[in-house]
C-alpha cells in the first residue's frame, strides 16, 4: 500500500507543480466521469429491452457485441498503454532501483497502483453499472456481471503492465524498439478502421452476424474476452465452462504477474549494457546541406529524424492513411482523397513539439548563439519539402485509385484537394515553428520509446489537439472563399480553392519563420531551462 499512497503523491505533487498538469487531469477526470454516466445511461436504456424473448433485441447480437466489445477493449487499453503511456506515467520500476525492493513485492505494489488508479477505477464503475444492461433476463446474469468486472479490470491492467515490461525489457536496441513502436502504431490504426473496411469494402447489404459470432465464440476462450463471457455462461446454465474461463483469468493474471518479476530481475542484471555503436564514414546530410547556419540545423534534424522512431511514426501516416481509404473506397472513390487531407493535418503534429524532440541537442545550439529565425528555417526547408513531395506522391497514387482524370468533376476533385492538402500542410508546419517556442511538453527519451516523463502522460495527449486545433483554423481564409462559392453556386469555379489554399499555407509558413524566430530569441533561456527539466524526466 505503500508504492500505491507514492502514486497519488507524485500525481498530486505534479498538479501543484504545473497548472497545465492540473486542467488535464480535470480533463481526464471529466473524462472518466463521463465514460461512466455514458455506460450508465445506456446499459439502463437496452435494459427495457426484451432480450429473451427476442421482440426487441436479439440475445446473440448482444452476446457477441458484449464478448467482442470487451475484447477489443482489452486490447486496444494494452496498445494504447505501449504506445502513450509507456512504463508508467507516475510509477517507473527503474526508480525503485536504490531500495531494494524484493521484486515480488515491488511488482505487487506497482499492479496494486495501477488498479488504483483513475482510468482503472472509472473502467470499473462503468463494468459495475453494465450489468443493467442484463435485467430483463434475470438475476444470475446481473449478479454474475457485476462479479465478472472487477476480473474484467485485473485482467486488462495485468496484460498492459506485461506487454510494456516485455516491450522494456526484450528489445534493448535502439532498432528493435522502433521497429516495434511503429508496428504497434500500425496495427493499432488498422484495427480502429477494420469495421469501416470491413463494411465499405462490400456491400452492406450483405453483411451477416455469423463471422462476428464465431470471432466473439475464439474471443471468449481467451484472457481478452473470458470475463466478458461469464455472465453469458451463467445465464445458458453452462457451469463447466464458466469455471474454466475463471481458471483461464486466474492463470492469465499468475503469468502475467510471474514475467513482469522475471522482466524487473532481468533489467537489474543487464543494467548498465550499451547498444553496439556503428562507426559511419564522411559526415551524412551535412554535406547535402547549404554551407550555412541554418544549413547545419537542416542536416542536424535529419540526422535525427534517421534515428527517432518517435518522430518517424507521424510520417508514416500518409502511408497508412491512403491504404485504409483505398480500402473502403469500393462504394465510394473519391473517399480516399481523406488521405492526403488527414495526412496533411497528422503530420506535423510532432513538430508542434519539435524542441522538446531535439532535448539537450537544442542546449549546444543555444550556447553557440543561433538564430531563432535561422533555426526556424533550418527546420522548415526540410519538413517543407519531405511534405511538399510526399503529399504529393500521396496525391498522384489518389487520382489513380479514383480514377479522377475520367470526369472533369473528378479532375476538379483532385484539384482542389491536392491544393487544400498542401495548404493546410504548410499552415500546419508554420503553426508548429511558433507553438513549439510556447506549448512544449516531455516525451519519451529516443532510447525509450515505450516510456513516458514521470506524471506528464496528460499533458502528452493533450497539447497536440492545440496544434490541430490552430491548423483548421488558419485555413479559415480559404473556408470563407469556399463558403461564397457555395452561396453564389460557382461550382465551375472549385478549381480557384486550390491556390487560395496554397497562398493561405504559405502565409502562415513564413510567419511561422519570423514569429517563430522572434519567439525562440525572446523566450531562449526558458526553453533551454524547460528542456534540461525535461530530460531530467526521462532518466
Amino acid at each position: 500500500m505503500t508504492i500505491v499512497r507514492l502514486r497519488w503523491a507524485l500525481t498530486f505533487a505534479a498538479m501543484r507543480k504545473s497548472s497545465w498538469q492540473t486542467i488535464g487531469y480535470i480533463i481526464g477526470l471529466l473524462m472518466g466521469v463521463g465514460t461512466v454516466v455514458g455506460v450508465g445511461v445506456g446499459a439502463w436504456y437496452l435494459g427495457d429491452l426484451d432480450f429473451a424473448n427476442g421482440t426487441s433485441w436479439d440475445y446473440s447480437l448482444m452476446h457477441t457485441v458484449m464478448v467482442l466489445g470487451g475484447s477489443l477493449v482489452c486490447i486496444f487499453t494494452a496498445i494504447v498503454q505501449l504506445m502513450l503511456i509507456g512504463e508508467g506515467s507516475t510509477l517507473n520500476p527503474k526508480k525503485f532501483a536504490l531500495f531494494g525492493i524484493p521484486d515480488k513485492t515491488l511488482q505487487s505494489g506497482l499492479t496494486l497502483a495501477g488498479l488504483s488508479g483513475t482510468p482503472a477505477i472509472a473502467g470499473l464503475l462503468s463494468l459495475l453499472l453494465l450489468p443493467l444492461a442484463y435485467r430483463s433476463l434475470g438475476p444470475v446474469i446481473v449478479i454474475t456481471a457485476i462479479l465478472a468486472a472487477p476480473l474484467a479490470i485485473i485482467t486488462i491492467t495485468s496484460f498492459s503492465k506485461l506487454i510494456i515490461a516485455l516491450a522494456t525489457t526484450m528489445l534493448h536496441s535502439r532498432r528493435s524498439q522502433a521497429t516495434l513502436y511503429i508496428v504497434v502504431m500500425v496495427i493499432f490504426i488498422a484495427l480502429c478502421n477494420l469495421p469501416n473496411v470491413v463494411i465499405n469494402s462490400g456491400n452492406p447489404e450483405h453483411i451477416t452476424l455469423t463471422p462476428f459470432q464465431m470471432m466473439a465464440g475464439i474471443f471468449a476462450w481467451t484472457p481478452f474476452g473470458a470475463a466478458f463471457q461469464l455472465p453469458f455462461d451463467a445465464f445458458d446454465g453452462n457451469w463447466l465452462a464458466l469455471v474454466i474461463r475463471v481458471l483461464i483469468l486466474v492463470a492469465t493474471w499468475v503469468l502475467c504477474f510471474a514475467l513482469g518479476v522475471w522482466c524487473l530481475a532481468r533489467d537489474r542484471r543487464y543494467a548498465g549494457e550499451s547498444e553496439r555503436v556503428k562507426s559511419v564514414k564522411g559526415i551524412g546530410s551535412f554535406s547535402w546541406m547549404p554551407d550555412s547556419t541554418s544549413g547545419a540545423i537542416s542536416a542536424r534534424l535529419l540526422s535525427y529524424l534517421r534515428r527517432d522512431p518517435r518522430q518517424a511514426m507521424f510520417l508514416l501516416f500518409p502511408v497508412i492513411f491512403l491504404v485504409l481509404f483505398a480500402l473502403q473506397s469500393a462504394n465510394l472513390p473519391e473517399m480516399v482523397w481523406m488521405a492526403p487531407v488527414l495526412s496533411a493535418l497528422f503530420m506535423m503534429m510532432s513538430e508542434a513539439n519539435g524542441l522538446a524532440y531535439d532535448g539537450r541537442g537544442f542546449s549546444m545550439q543555444a550556447i553557440i548563439g543561433v538564430s531563432g529565425r535561422n533555426d526556424r528555417l533550418g527546420r522548415v526547408r526540410v519538413f517543407a519539402v519531405m511534405g511538399f513531395v510526399y503529399l504529393l506522391a500521396v496525391s498522384i497514387v489518389a487520382a489513380i485509385v479514383s480514377k479522377s482524370w475520367t470526369s472533369p468533376t473528378g479532375i476538379t476533385i483532385a484539384i482542389v484537394c491536392t491544393g487544400c492538402s498542401l495548404g493546410l500542410f504548410f499552415a500546419g508546419l508554420g503553426l508548429a515553428e511558433i507553438l513549439s517556442c510556447v506549448f512544449m511538453y516531455p516525451v519519451a527519451s529516443m532510447d525509450k520509446p515505450f516510456s513516458s516523463p514521470q506524471g506528464r502522460a496528460i499533458a502528452q495527449g493533450f497539447f497536440p489537439f492545440i496544434h490541430m486545433f490552430a491548423c483548421l483554423l488558419s485555413l479559415l481564409p480559404t473556408g470563407i472563399v469556399a463558403i461564397i462559392l457555395a452561396v453564389s453556386a460557382s461550382s465551375g469555379m472549385l478549381w480557384i480553392l486550390a491556390p487560395v489554399a496554397l497562398a493561405n499555407g504559405l502565409l502562415f509558413l513564413y510567419l511561422g519563420v519570423v514569429l517563430g524566430g522572434r519567439l525562440m530569441d525572446a523566450r531562449l533561456l526558458k526553453i533551454v531551462t524547460t528542456l534540461d527539466g525535461f530530460a531530467a524526466l526521462q532518466k
